[in-house]
């Protein structure tokens, strides 16, 4: 299936349907980086201040909408980058993600408070997207583990500010997963046992 992007043939991208909340989302989904860079451009020079942030929103929660209304808060247009499924299982592990890209891609599209949606591949170095985007503000987590503190200082050029934001729920992705795994092995421990005890009558009797 062919990814829904706001990129026509010329490349020109309406601005206007990024603004217009009543829009089909898909048109916010801009992927390739040289059309995003010039729609930025013209955000930036209409007096709009440009929020970033990035991460995989796997499993979406109610701290992924939190982090994402407190982010956009920061600024007037927020672009959110979502990583590719090669890049999340990079990052993450085999076992990574849980939703495909494209579904991931299609629940940010429809939180509110998202402007513009891209994706971030496995082989961009992690500041690609930053160095396309040159945000007002830059927002990361402690859970965006491949960025240290070295390579945030290194961004001072490209971004006006980088904000450190905290998770915005009492539980993660990550917990969530380890839960569900658990539970599942308890239940298939219980089976074993149900089946070893029928084997043990059926021998007895």
């Amino acid at each position: 299936m062919k990814k829904a992007t706001n990129e026509t043939k010329s490349g020109e991208v309406l601005v206007k349907d990024i603004l217009d909340v009543n829009i089909n989302p898909d048109k916010r989904v801009i992927n390739d980086y040289r059309t995003l860079k010039k729609v930025v451009k013209r955000l930036k020079a209409a007096g709009y201040r440009i929020v970033l942030t990035q991460g995989v929103w796997d499993l979406i929660h109610e701290g992924h909408a939190r982090y994402l209304q407190k982010a956009k808060a920061q600024g007037d247009i927020l672009i959110v980058g979502v990583d590719s499924d090669k890049l999340t299982k990079k990052r993450k592990g085999p076992r990574r993600p849980i939703v495909p890209e494209d579904e991931r891609i299609r629940m940010i599209s429809h939180l509110r408070h998202v402007d513009i949606i891209t994706t971030r591949h496995v082989n961009d170095d992690i500041g690609k997207l930053i160095n396309t985007v040159e945000p007002d503000v830059l927002i990361v987590s402690k859970s965006t583990g491949d960025f240290s503190d070295n390579q945030k200082n290194g961004y001072g050029n490209v971004c006006g500010k980088i904000i450190d934001l905290k998770h915005q729920a009492t539980t993660s992705t990550s917990a969530r997963i380890r839960n569900l795994t658990i539970e599942g092995a308890e239940d298939l421990a219980d089976q074993v046992h149900d089946l070893i005890e029928n084997f043990l009558s059926k021998i007895k009797n």
